[in-house]
Order: structure tokens, then C-alpha cells, then sequence
């Protein structure tokens, strides 16, 4: 401790005599080092704290190490160029400029948690490396050959490099980084960089990993990546090509693999494919089919692409019509669906658990075991060779439907079921299964089932912890820590083994952003449910409680009376095919960073398929997220990668301003008079409220939200 506090000193020392001496330089070239010193401020307070100390580690000398690099290395860097004297004027604002932009960049990039506070040492000698061969005509690229990808592309950018004779050959180091760390990004790669000597080989990779991509691409054979993909000689590649040049590509795609290998023609989906019957029966048993393939761990090329099509055809042909049937008799609503089987019934339940309504779902599960001759659970699985089985499972758990599923199997086979349902949950890349699994423990009532999976859920984090598996251990240890205190007090022996925040509330006092008022961000989009959502939102708040200022791309709503000031920031829902409601919440977004306020609560005003955009915005600071959209629940895990304790709130199935309005004022109004958000009190309220609304039933509150918690403890977990 004595060590760090005496390096502290040192730092702040070495900084306060080096801004001193920054009196002797040029005026011209003075706002540079000011922009680097603001700049090294703003790293200084990602920690929450402005005392030249930015802590991002829980190890001591990394920090000292990264502090040494902000300010003393730094420093030096601005005072190496200031020193020499065979750089003239414009050459060392080319470097200050740059060095300027590395830091900016870093501290825009740790916000996105895209970049490690370990990092920055890194970066900051590979400028200095950088700077010393482009200051002597020298390549950068053994620099960025040698330093990680996100070093290497903060360095690229920077505006001190943009004219070095490497800058080509570290575009070429940088690419094959990427697709190395990230092989989802090759076409993105190819796609703007064709002519790269490594385009074939990539190619071929691509066309037995990703083969929706290649079809995406191959589509534009006009293109210069088009033009490879169609005339490479590779036979699959040929395949996926001839799919993409046909009018109805996509409606043979989902077939690729049986093509490819001879099991299918064309000739025999051209017989199915206009009656949306047979397509959708070939759909299925090809699904079917696949399953039992990826049992045998074989996977077939373009299964997402089935299940995507499968689930199209499920919503467009069925679903819609019983869901907008649903006022009508069932001779009327069910009539689209009499003729389906067992099996095609299955997949429209689980293939549509975020659009089918709760009534549709309910009637089709009926009618699964009313076509079947034999209605036995256990016969139904494996017919379908227990495709999406545990999807099945926990729908027809939070539906009330699973004892009636389970009675119709014997005991026996009943709790293999279960067993089977809880265990297995690290076997795939996604935390999917387990999530489930969570979700569905708090639907279930009979003791006795949920004593079973508890249970399986111990004795497999017992084995896991025999191997010492820790992605497995975790999973079921905090399954097992989870319903532990979902049985007994609620969640406080979670909070307190693992570190997690309440999920019950939060206070106040949590909310508030550096100038001590709680700041608020929503996102508009500039569609016509955009511009009526936005006018709505207005006259929400067009009371002598609130004060509304317009700006040309934003407004600002400020409270005017209560204990503590609130401010509201949406962007205006200016027209999205020109890419103005877009450029509005990023001039936003830069007006807020200047202002150096975070906002803690971000609420989604948009459709589902604008919730990525307003995603990507989101920074660590943020503490509440309303996804107003349909099926905003499914963003739970991409909020949390971001914002790893914010509290969610959002819909499983419709997103409804009828909801989402009153749930804004139930929040701005608890933090307009100063009180926490207690989510049960709220939701007690809003219940009282909106008990004519059936689609406050679909939202999900902060604290029964398990999956979520599951998803949190489990981020923080695996990343101590």
C-alpha cells in the first residue's frame, strides 16, 4: 500500500510540473496538449473517481502499470515531441493530434466494454513505437503486428498514421486479427477488401461454416465479391451460389445440406413448395431429420437457416391468423390449422414462444394430443426426436400446461425427463438451456417436481465440481443458489455470495449522474409509431412538473418541482430512410459526453427490430432499461454483456405504449420526489392501474425476472 500511495504522489507530482511547463509552448499548439490533459481526465474518471488514479483492476501493480502509462508515459510522449527539434510545427501537431485520438478512442471503447482498463499500457507504448518509425519514414507494421487487435486498430485510425508507407500492409495484419478472433466477421471482411491474396482460402471456410453469409453475398454477383463467389470452382460454393442467383433461393436454402448430398432434388420441392401445407410438412420432417443428426453430433449446413424458414412459415401461415382470430369461435380461429400433425403442431408452439398469444398456445397444445392416436408425452419427443424439447418444456411450464404434459407419460419416464431437462446445460455455446431451466423453476408449483430438478441441478454441480469444469460448476451452482433462495428468503444469499446487486430495488441515490441529477435517455425512430410515440410523450409530461425545451434534433425534459432534478433526453423521430432519426441520437449522445453526464436509465421506444441499435449505444453507467418493443425480453443477455447490473424491464411478448406509458411515469415520478425504485411497490401499483390491460401481464419486473439474475451472477462470475 506504501508503494502505491508513493507512486500516486509521483504521478500527480510528474503531471502537475509537466502541465506547468506547458506555459513555454506555442499558443497554436497549446489547445493540443489541453485536448490530451482533458482527455486523460476523462479516462481518470472511469473509475467514478477524479484523483489521477484510474483503477480498473483489483490488482495493484496492473494499476500501477496503467497509471504510470496515463499520465507519466504520456506525458513523455508530450514532451519527446515538444523536445525535438527535427520536427516542425505541423508535424508535431500531426503526432499531438493523434496521441489524442488513441485516448479518446480507449475511453470511448472501455465504455462499450470492448477494451480492457489492462490495455491501455499497451497502447500507449505502441504509439511511441509507432511514432518513432512514421517520424522516421519508417513502416508501422511490425508495431501492430505485434500488439493485440484493439491496440492495433486504435493505432490505424489514429490521424497520426493515416499517410505511413505500412498503413496497407496493417490493414492486411488487422484483417486476418479480426477473423482469427472473430470468423462471424469474414464476409463483412471480404466484403471490403476483395482483391486480398487471402480471399479464396477464406471463402472455402466460410462455405462450411457460414453459409448464410455466402448465400447473403452471393446474391450480388455484380459486386466484386459476387463475381469470386460465382466463379470459384469449389463444388459447394457452386451449390449455395446457383440458390442465391434464383428468384426463390430462399425457398430451397433451408434444404442445402440434403441437397449437396444428393438426398433431395430440386425437382421435389418444386412439387411442395407453392401449397403452404406440404412446404411446411417438408420443412418439418427435413427438421426432424436434422435433429437426429445433430443427436449423432453431425451437424447439417444451413440448420438455421431451416429453423428460421420453419418459423417463418410458422408465424405467416398460422400463428397470425388464430393469434388475430382470437374474439372468433374456435371453429373459426382453429380452422387455418385442423389439418396439421402432431409434429407440425409441436413446431408452432415452439418455434413462436415470443409472438404466440397465450390463448393460441393453449389451443394448439390441446390439439397436439388430440391428433395423435397414442397421446403419449414420451411418443410426442420422440417423433420429433426431441428437437427444442426444452423449450417445449418450460412453455409448457410458465402456461401451467407441464403436469398435464408430464401425467401423460408414466413416472418413470417423467423424471428421466426432468433429469434430462436440468442437466446437460453446458453443453452448447449459448447459456439458452440454462436460462430456460431458470425461468421454468419459478413457473412450477408441484414440490415435488421442483425437488427433482434441485436435485439434478446439485448433483450435477457435485460432478462438475469433481472435474472441475468451472463454465459447468458455475451454471449449476448458481441454478442451485438461485432456487435456494427463490424457495426460502428471495435473493439475498445470491447477492452475497456472488457480489450481484438487489434486484428488488434501487436507490436513489444510484441513479444520480455526475451533476448530481438522474439523467435519462430514450430513443426515438423515425417511423410513423416513432412520431406518435414521441407526440405521446410530450403530452405526458406537459404538466407544471416539467419543463420541455426543443432542440433541432432532441428535446430536453427537466423536472421543475420535487426533491430531486430529473432530465429527460429523447432524440426526435426524424425520417429513418435518410438516416436523421439515426444521426440525431449520435449528435445526442456527443452533446451528453460533453456535457460529461451518463445516463443511468435508457428506455427503447422503438420496434423489435430497432432494439440492436439502441443496444449498441448503451454504456456501462446504465442502471434501468425499459425495452418497450415486442419481445424485448429475448435482449436480455446483449443488455447485460454491456451493462453487466442493470435492472430490465421488458416484454415477452407484445410491447404496448399503453403499458410502457404508465410504467415511465411510475418511474420519473419516483425520481422526481426522491424515492428508490422498489420494484415490487411499483408493480403492485402499475397492477392496480393497468388490471384491464392484458398486456402488462407479458411485462416482466427487474425481480422475477431469474433468468436475468442467472445471467448476471453468471457474468460476473466468469469474469473475476
Amino acid at each position: 500500500m506504501p508503494k502505491l500511495f508513493l507512486l500516486i504522489i509521483l504521478l500527480q507530482v510528474s503531471h502537475a510540473m509537466f502541465s506547468q511547463s506547458k506555459k513555454s509552448i506555442p499558443l497554436m499548439r497549446r489547445i493540443f496538449h489541453e485536448n490530451i490533459d482533458r482527455s486523460q481526465k476523462w479516462i481518470d474518471k472511469l473509475d467514478k473517481k477524479e484523483d489521477n488514479a484510474f483503477n480498473p483492476s483489483s490488482d495493484t501493480e496492473v494499476n500501477m502499470q496503467i497509471n504510470y502509462s496515463l499520465f507519466t508515459k504520456v506525458d513523455a510522449i508530450q514532451t519527446q515531441i515538444e523536445a525535438d527539434t527535427l520536427m516542425g510545427a505541423n508535424e508535431k501537431i500531426k503526432y499531438l493530434r493523434g496521441l489524442n485520438d488513441i485516448l479518446g478512442a480507449y475511453e470511448t471503447i472501455y465504455k462499450q466494454r470492448r477494451i480492457k482498463g489492462e490495455q491501455l499500457p499497451d497502447l500507449i507504448s505502441a504509439f511511441g513505437d509507432a511514432m518513432d518509425f512514421d517520424k522516421n519514414g519508417g513502416s508501422i507494421a511490425s508495431v501492430i503486428d505485434a500488439n493485440d487487435l484493439e491496440t492495433g486498430n486504435i493505432i490505424i485510425k489514429s490521424f497520426s498514421f493515416q499517410k505511413n508507407r505500412g498503413y496497407d500492409s496493417c490493414n492486411n495484419i488487422l484483417l486476418l486479427k479480426t477473423v482469427t478472433k472473430y470468423p462471424y466477421k469474414i464476409m463483412t471482411v471480404l466484403r471490403q477488401n476483395p482483391t486480398a491474396y487471402f480471399v479464396d482460402s477464406l471463402l472455402k471456410i466460410v462455405a462450411r461454416t457460414q453459409q448464410e453469409e455466402l448465400y447473403t453475398y452471393a446474391q450480388a454477383p455484380n459486386t466484386p465479391l459476387g463475381k469470386k463467389i460465382n466463379n470459384t470452382d469449389d463444388p459447394l460454393i457452386q451449390t449455395i451460389a446457383k440458390l442465391a442467383r434464383l428468384n426463390e433461393g430462399r425457398i430451397y436454402f433451408p434444404f442445402l445440406d440434403n441437397l449437396y448430398r444428393g438426398k433431395i432434388t430440386m425437382e421435389e420441392i418444386n412439387q411442395q413448395k407453392d401449397d403452404p401445407y406440404k412446404y411446411f410438412k417438408l420443412l418439418v420432417n427435413t427438421e426432424i431429420g436434422y435433429a437426429e443428426r445433430q443427436r449423432r453430433r453431425d451437424t447439417p449446413m444451413a440448420v438455421e437457416a431451416l429453423t428460421e424458414m420453419l418459423t417463418h412459415k410458422a408465424m405467416d401461415e398460422f400463428i397470425n391468423e388464430i393469434n388475430g382470430l382470437h374474439d372468433s369461435p374456435d371453429n373459426v380461429r382453429m380452422k387455418k390449422v385442423e389439418p396439421l400433425s402432431p409434429q407440425e403442431l409441436y413446431y408452432l408452439c415452439v418455434l413462436t414462444e415470443n409472438e404466440i398469444y397465450t390463448s393460441s398456445y393453449l389451443k394448439v397444445y390441446d390439439r397436439i394430443f388430440q391428433r395423435m392416436k397414442n397421446p403419449n408425452s414420451d411418443t410426442l419427443l420422440l417423433s420429433v426426436n426431441f428437437d427444442h424439447f426444452k423449450k417445449f418444456i418450460k412453455m409448457a411450464a410458465n402456461y401451467n400446461k407441464l403436469d398435464d404434459f408430464l401425467k401423460r407419460m408414466n413416472k418413470g419416464n417423467a423424471e428421466i425427463l426432468m433429469r434430462t431437462f436440468a442437466s446437460g446445460l453446458d453443453k452448447t455455446n449459448s447459456l439458452e438451456d440454462a436460462v430456460d431451466v431458470a425461468d421454468s423453476y419459478a413457473s412450477i408449483a408441484d414440490p415435488i417436481l421442483k425437488k427433482l430438478i434441485l436435485d439434478e441441478v446439485q448433483s450435477n454441480k457435485e460432478q462438475q465440481g469433481q472435474l472441475n469444469n468451472k463454465r459447468a460448476l458455475t451454471i449449476y451452482d448458481l441454478l442451485n443458489t438461485i432456487f435456494l433462495s427463490l424457495d426460502s428468503t428471495g435473493t439475498s444469499d445470491l447477492a452475497s455470495k456472488f457480489g450481484i446487486p438487489s434486484i428488488y430495488s434501487i436507490g436513489n441515490k444510484d441513479l444520480k449522474s455526475g451533476n448530481n441529477k438522474i439523467i435519462i435517455q430514450q430513443f426515438f425512430y423515425g417511423d410513423k409509431d416513432g412520431e406518435w410515440q414521441f407526440k405521446y410523450l410530450r403530452n405526458q409530461f406537459g404538466n407544471s412538473n416539467w419543463k420541455i425545451v426543443d432542440k433541432p434534433e432532441w428535446t430536453e425534459i427537466s423536472s421543475t418541482k420535487g426533491t430531486v432534478p430529473v432530465v429527460i433526453y429523447s432524440n426526435k423521430p426524424l425520417d429513418e430512410k435518410l438516416g436523421l432519426d439515426e444521426k440525431a441520437q449520435e449528435d445526442l449522445n456527443e452533446y451528453l459526453r460533453t456535457l460529461e453526464v451518463d445516463p443511468t436509465i435508457i428506455i427503447h421506444r422503438g420496434h423489435s427490430y430497432h432494439v440492436s441499435s439502441t443496444i449498441e449505444q448503451l454504456v456501462t453507467t446504465v442502471k434501468v432499461v425499459l425495452l418497450g418493443s415486442c419481445g424485448g425480453y429475448q435482449n436480455i443477455n446483449k443488455v447485460l454483456s454491456i451493462s453487466p447490473y442493470a435492472h430490465i424491464i421488458a416484454s415477452k411478448q407484445v410491447g404496448s405504449g399503453s403499458v410502457n406509458g404508465p410504467l415511465i411515469i411510475a418511474i420519473t415520478e419516483a425520481m422526481r420526489q426522491g424515492k428508490d425504485l422498489n420494484w415490487i411497490e411499483i408493480w403492485k401499483n402499475l397492477g392496480k392501474t393497468l388490471k384491464e390491460n392484458p398486456l402488462f401481464e407479458d411485462y416482466i419486473p427487474p425481480y422475477k425476472n431469474l433468468g436475468a439474475l442467472f445471467i448476471m451472477a453468471y457474468n460476473r462470475v466468469m469474469t473475476d
